[in-house]
């Protein structure tokens, strides 16, 4: 099903950019591209397009003319496989695959991100064989060196300071207005970013924290592009992010953009994806030696273990979190991207497997456990109104599931209105989700009067 739905996304995307109205069209120019290239006739009835979209691989001939005609060598078709190689064919992902894994294949990836597309919520996630051949590339790529050219302003470690300063800001900015609003703003900065490291000179140490910059603005992009419903369009980023991570060299960029993308994964349904992201993760978060990071780690590995039905594990993976975060400090002391990480946020994800686990009951108790939780770190609710207003919605899902439409809807309610103008269609349509359950009830007044209040 997978190989399907990614075959029909991809083909639609190549007929768009062919300018193909309809198979027809596609399929008469393929046919007298493959007599060209001396092939023969090829037949141009529909249910050839049909099959290939349902994942059915073209025959040696018409797959060999379509991978001529689009431009991918066809060595390079038959190895990636159908309907995987078709990525290629996109101009929107050519330079994000093909780019070699050096600085420079690194800038051009920036660059290819910073043109102005529409977030695409309708692609498809890239193949397994396409994060296989990430991570490979990813473990073999060599950090930046220094650069020095003549002509060009020198970019110093003050250049740095001053980025991560505006990053952190982002990442906090976030927190309040939402991905919808931060997204344009995340794009600015890794664009301005991309520039100075384009048009500047460099020691090889500010080298390095400019690509780790880029990274880190990059990774924000995707985490608004998730948020804001585009699973595909945020993968986009996080491959553009795992390669300037690569330049810089940097093991806490790495580990939280690998653990931001296996959310993505197991949010999209390749819990087995997400898992060897956590793994990778796990492997730099560990090399930083920050508690919060390597919590937020195994927390990750929990949450695709429950989205895989895997209670055991996903136990296991809690427990580990809990563990570690037990050692955490000063959050001054840790990097600067996992400030949100607490014990509150660790509640909160075991409170999420356990209601994907069918626990309802447990993942009560993991939301009553929170409050404690936040007065241990003089957490500031209103700082996180999303977050927040996820649980809230979380929380009375539960209590439905245990019939308790009281305590349903006043954990609704809440939602709501800590919610307000956050923009974040991941959050709403959560709400949405449970609005549609709580209509089963809408001869409850209570319930009534809920659904009626908040259209």
């Amino acid at each position: 099903m997978v190989v399907a739905s990614e075959a029909a996304d991809l083909l639609r995307r190549i007929f768009d950019q062919l300018g193909c109205r309809d198979h027809g069209t596609f399929l008469r120019r393929l046919a007298a591209h493959h007599e060209a290239l001396g092939y023969g006739p090829m037949a141009t009835r529909p249910e050839k397009a049909s099959r290939w979209k349902r994942g059915v691989r073209p025959d040696r001939y018409a797959e060999a003319a379509f991978a001529d005609m689009v431009g991918v060598p066809i060595e390079l078709a038959r190895a990636m496989g159908w309907p995987h190689w078709l990525h290629l064919a996109l101009i929107d992902d050519r330079v994000l695959l093909t780019a070699p894994w050096t600085p420079a294949g690194a800038l051009a990836a920036l660059e290819h991100l910073g043109r102005p597309v529409p977030m695409d919520r309708r692609a498809a996630l890239f193949s397994g064989g396409v994060l296989a051949a990430t991570l490979a590339s990813w473990a073999a790529a060599s950090p930046a060196g220094a650069v020095a050219a003549s002509g060009r302003p020198q970019a110093t470690a003050r250049t740095a300071d001053l980025i991560d300063t505006r990053l952190a800001a982002l990442r906090l900015l976030d927190d309040e207005i939402g991905s919808g609003r931060t997204y344009g703003l995340a794009r600015a900065e890794r664009d301005m970013v991309t520039e100075v490291l384009r048009t500047h000179s460099y020691s090889e140490a500010t080298g390095r924290r400019l690509f780790s910059a880029a990274a880190e603005a990059t990774r924000i992009c995707g985490w608004a592009a998730f948020d804001s419903g585009a699973i595909p369009e945020a993968e986009r980023h996080y491959l553009g992010a795992a390669r300037a991570a690569a330049s810089a060299g940097d093991p806490v960029v790495q580990a939280n953009i690998l653990s931001f993308w296996a959310m993505a994964r197991y949010s999209g349904g390749d819990t087995s994806g997400a898992l060897d992201y956590v793994e990778e993760a796990l492997s730099s978060a560990t090399r930083t030696g920050s508690p919060r990071m390597i919590a937020m780690v195994h927390a990750r590995a929990s949450r695709a273990h429950a989205k895989a039905g895997d209670h055991n594990a996903s136990r296991r993976a809690e427990e580990q979190a809990f563990a570690v975060y037990d050692r955490a400090g000063d959050p001054a002391d840790e990097p600067a991207c996992v400030y949100w990480v607490s014990k509150a946020e660790l509640h909160s994800w075991a409170a999420s497997n356990a209601a994907d686990l069918n626990s309802p009951r447990r993942a009560l108790a993991h939301y009553a456990a929170i409050p404690d939780a936040q007065q241990e770190t003089a957490y500031d609710s209103a700082a996180y109104p999303r977050s927040r207003a996820l649980r809230l919605t979380r929380q009375a899902d539960a209590h439905l599931a245990l019939r308790d439409v009281d305590a349903a809807v006043d954990a609704a309610d809440q939602a709501v209105h800590t919610l307000g103008g956050v923009t974040s269609s991941r959050s709403t349509g959560i709400l949405a989700d449970l609005r549609g359950k709580l209509r089963t009830h809408r001869q409850v007044p209570l319930v009534r009067d809920f659904l009626d209040r908040t259209v």
